[in-house]
């Protein structure tokens, strides 16, 4: 049946699967993907349509060090290849784990895993500029040699060595963007925007390639909720709320913040770029192109978020 209650978008931080001092392990991952679907599957079972986003740091930057270790007997793939490997092996956990929860309580439960198309612009700056570090470290004298066997920008990574690093394009558009919202209206949840999904650029006519890139998960499914009509954004954090003046002595939490009050912290420095700056960033892009509210909270505080007491709340 065809739901006409607008789709709300889960975003679901990159860490959620690979937690700090964990070597990754498929148990690990899966575990993880459970405990946080737990908490999701209340959403579904409350009769909401539910699109599901997430993050793929640590894995895929996994997949480029297994590609590099057996470059000399498989041929490496591009990197928009493994930001599509990524997708379908996150997007798997996730759906295989919301599935088993859901079926003890919704009989014929469907949940799909939609490889995503990102469109970025080819002109981007962040083409000129890549600044997104990737894969695995090198030593200067190894980064020098693939800077000039593979045409590939290398920079020095926080005094740990040498990395790749790659353009991190603004999301323009969400090629499955119609057939996630049909999906997602007809009862089914949809996984999508895995990791930003993968970036593609478009010729005169319309045709698509794949472009080496990362896109920025959260801006990718600010993009995708506003192409599905979403009124709502849920972003899953490894936090409870957002804190000014965040790790630091006398944090202050913010259970209500405005677009206006979050652009002012933003150009303050509040909200740092490799943390919440980009999930701040995408709540006020989407609450300027029509959508409503953005909760971020924690997967464990979910339920009381959505009850008013706990999250926050970022709004017009």
């Amino acid at each position: 049946m065809t739901s006409h209650t607008p789709p709300i978008v889960v975003a679901i931080g990159g860490n959620a699967l690979i937690r700090r001092g964990e070597r990754g392990t498929v148990e690990e991952q899966t575990a993880h993907a459970s405990a946080c679907m737990a908490h999701v599957a209340g959403l579904v079972r409350a009769g909401l349509p539910v699109v599901i986003t997430h993050g793929n740091g640590p894995i895929v930057g996994n997949i480029i060090i297994q590609m590099e270790c057996a470059r000399d007997t498989v041929p490496p793939m591009p990197l928009y290849i493994a930001d599509a490997d990524s997708e379908g092996a996150v997007g798997f956990m996730l759906q295989q784990s919301l599935y088993n929860h859901l079926r003890r309580h919704i009989k014929g439960a469907g949940v799909v895993a939609v490889v995503t198309q990102v469109v970025v612009d080819r002109n981007d700056p962040a083409f000129v500029n890549p600044t997104k570090p990737v894969g695995p470290f090198y030593t200067e004298s190894e980064a020098v040699t693939l800077a000039g066997e593979r045409d590939w920008k290398m920079a020095e990574d926080s005094g740990r060595g040498w990395r790749r690093a790659v353009p991190s394009p603004r999301p323009l558009r969400i090629i499955e963007a119609d057939s996630i919202r049909r999906v997602a209206l007809s009862g089914d949840v949809v996984i999508a925007a895995g990791g930003g999904g993968v970036p593609v650029v478009e010729d005169e006519h319309g045709m698509l390639s794949g472009i080496d890139a990362v896109v920025d998960k959260d801006l990718a499914s600010s993009v995708l909720a506003l192409q599905i009509g979403s009124e709502r954004m849920i972003i899953l954090t490894s936090v409870d709320c957002v804190y000014l003046d965040y790790g630091k002595k006398g944090q202050r939490p913010l259970p209500v913040v405005n677009i206006k009050m979050a652009k002012r912290y933003l150009a303050e420095g509040q909200f740092p770029p490799g943390s919440m700056g980009p999930k701040i960033q995408a709540a006020v892009e989407f609450i300027e192109g029509g959508g409503v509210e953005v909760l971020v909270t924690s997967p464990e505080m979910l339920d009381d978020a959505l009850a008013g007491k706990a999250g926050t709340r970022i709004t017009l």
